[in-house]
């Protein structure tokens, strides 16, 4: 399988670190396919280089089967806004759930999901109020990681630290063990992360904890020592051959 005949869908595309993934994508022979929850982010969508746009709401599991029909990867950067720390229902949980639960059932060959430092074992990188303020988003997303483990699907699950602006540098402390690390990253560097790990083998079925390296100057134990390959390595993820539930 080539890069031009593999299709990706990005979830949450209209998120600031989903269009940071399509402008990546825009340079490579991936097909990215966006979706929306909103159907006039279209426009902006194709120009931040989507190929194809599906509006949808991740709550219902129709319109994840319709999103995710003839994909072959996921990079899913969904996130809930901030008026939902507090109250609302977060679509990190049930929402991206539904998608892996989708994902799962049409065969998809990889799921890559950006989580968050403070999810699970990572939990002590952030401080008691952090913690308080985002208890809601955080334990759906703990809940979402979990179902994605167990859901048979080859994944690579994505910690970020706070997410910032400024242009890519594929520079990352990637860590695994989960309080390991905190401070800051780049959306650009966490977009360029996620498509790599499609191919890098080493990537499969891993949660990593990531962070700029200007957070941890003095670097850290649990540091991976393998390299991320881009698209310019030439590999793609395959169909697995697990069997997919009736």
């Amino acid at each position: 399988m080539t890069h031009d005949s593999y299709r990706l869908l990005v979830a949450g595309a209209s998120g600031e670190t989903g269009t940071a993934i399509l402008e990546y994508l825009a340079d490579t022979e991936y097909t990215a396919r966006a979706l929306t929850r909103h159907g006039e982010n279209e426009s902006m969508l194709r120009r931040h280089g989507a190929d194809e746009v599906v509006v949808g709401n991740l709550f219902d599991r129709d319109d994840a089967m319709r999103a995710i029909a003839d994909v072959d990867g996921v990079l899913c950067a969904v996130g809930s806004p901030r008026k939902r720390l507090l109250f609302g229902r977060p679509v990190d949980g049930d929402g991206v759930q539904n998608l892996v639960d989708a994902a799962l059932h049409a065969g998809v060959s990889y799921f890559v999901l950006e989580s968050a430092l403070g999810v699970g074992d990572s939990k002590d990188c952030l401080s008691w109020p952090q913690r308080l303020l985002r208890h809601r988003l955080l334990r759906a997303k703990g809940k979402t990681e979990a179902h994605l483990r167990d859901s048979n699907l080859p994944y690579t699950i994505v910690r970020p630290g706070r997410l910032r602006d400024g242009e890519m540098t594929q520079q990352l402390v990637v860590a695994e063990g989960g309080a390991t690390v905190s401070g800051s990253v780049r959306r650009a560097d966490v977009a360029w992360l996620m498509v790599a790990a499609l191919t890098t083998p080493e990537a499969r079925n891993r949660t990593f904890e990531v962070v700029g390296p200007e957070s941890v100057p003095g670097g850290v134990d649990d540091a991976v020592d393998f390299d991320w390959r881009g698209p310019e390595s030439g590999l793609v993820a395959t169909r697995s051959d697990y069997s997919i539930p009736s």
